[in-house]
């Protein structure tokens, strides 16, 4: 349910605004002067305001311009009876959503105020939105192994070098991957992932490659292959070593020429692609077993990139740790929680067979099942007996 405040020191006008728009639903809160109205607006979260601009102690364009200044997201509607095209403009350049001149009318007033709340929706998905986004770009850590990553990572990210990101399971792999395509010549392209682990053998090269209407019993219609999709950009190959033989012959022509041909189809289309591959396996060792190309793992291996398992960096799982605490407490609306040290240090302790991905489990975990302090009790009790 939005929240309105309403300011106006006529409590007839008040009341009846109050009256019209908790009919339609809106939670409805008043202030009879500027002064009121701009105490309010700092202590409580509203969705919308409305506000007279001929007021005591404090007017509208007062309250407006120390309104912006605390929240500019919140839509501020101003309402008056002495209206004119001069305070309109005066009002909008002040940050003001709309104004409407008294008597106000109510289809006018409903309108604006849906048009208001859309506006606040959307910043609010918006904010969610970048955040997540700017989470992606972030690699958490202060240790030397992370520190020689950042550094490999700005020397390599822009050339159009082949990486190579090895690493277990859970240790941030794609985000090795999302940093180098962030900060290379080619961030503006875009970084197409395919997890070759997750595709059926017989599908991975349509996947990768297209494939032409009809050209297997499937195939309806004509699709785009991912290295298409990455054309100028980059392609990221996720558990590459779970790449099918006939697919890694496909792949290595398309590095070693940059064209590729659909499933199904002849011709040959040209494609400018960088390729970072990842893996949890040890490529060498699958070259001997003939499960990999070699002349294929020395084409994605110009670059090696080894991400350590969080174990072998035992000293930043505090400063992951807080910043887990603060980014989940605040996907849950909740005030950041704290952990002491003792707590710390039983983290520390812990066997992480899952890495990164592990820990953040284990974070939202005692964010909701422990007190507003994480105690060395809590992991005990919610961590240490789930240890595989």
């Amino acid at each position: 349910m939005a929240t309105i405040l309403i300011i106006d020191d006529e409590k007839s006008i008040r009341t009846t605004l109050s009256d019209i728009l908790s009919y339609e639903g809106y939670k409805i809160e008043e202030a009879a002067d500027g002064q009121e109205g701009i105490n309010l607006f700092k202590k409580k979260q509203y969705d919308v305001v409305l506000c007279d601009i001929k007021m005591p102690k404090i007017d509208g364009m007062e309250f407006l311009e120390q309104a912006v200044e605390v929240n500019p997201d919140v839509p501020i509607i101003m309402v008056s009876g002495h209206g004119n095209i001069d305070n309109a403009v005066e009002a909008v350049k002040k940050g003001a959503f709309d104004f409407i001149s008294k008597p106000p009318d109510l289809n006018r007033i409903l309108i604006t105020i849906r048009n208001a709340l859309d506006k606040t929706s959307l910043v609010a998905e918006t904010k969610t939105l970048r955040k997540k986004v700017s989470r992606t770009q972030e690699m958490i850590g202060e240790s030397d192994p992370i520190q020689r990553i950042r550094e490999t990572i700005g020397k390599v990210a822009p050339t159009d070098a082949r990486v190579l990101v090895t690493g277990e399971n859970g240790v941030g792999k794609e985000l090795v991957a999302r940093w180098i395509h962030e900060k290379s010549n080619r961030a503006e392209a875009p970084l197409i992932e395919v997890n070759c682990a997750a595709i059926p053998s017989e599908l991975i090269e349509s996947e990768l490659f297209g494939h032409e209407k009809g050209s297997f019993t499937s195939a309806i219609k004509q699709r785009i292959g991912k290295f298409e999709k990455a054309n100028g950009g980059t392609l990221f190959l996720d558990e590459v070593g779970d790449m099918s033989l006939s697919a890694q012959a496909k792949v290595l022509r398309a590095l070693q020429e940059g064209k590729i041909t659909r499933v199904g189809g002849e011709k040959e289309i040209n494609v400018d692609v960088r390729v970072i591959a990842a893996t949890n396996k040890e490529l060498l060792k699958e070259v001997e077993e003939k499960n990999f190309r070699l002349d294929l793992y020395h084409r994605l291996s110009v670059i090696i990139i080894h991400v350590p398992s969080l174990n072998d960096r035992v000293d930043d799982i505090p400063v992951l740790t807080e910043y887990f605490l603060e980014n989940i407490c605040a996907d849950y609306g909740i005030a950041k929680k704290e952990i002491n040290k003792d707590a710390l240090k039983a983290l520390q302790k812990h066997d992480w067979t899952g890495n990164i991905r592990e820990l953040r489990n284990v974070v939202e975990r005692l964010i909701i099942l422990s007190g507003k302090t994480i105690m060395e009790t809590d992991v005990n009790a919610y961590v240490i007996p789930n240890r595989g």
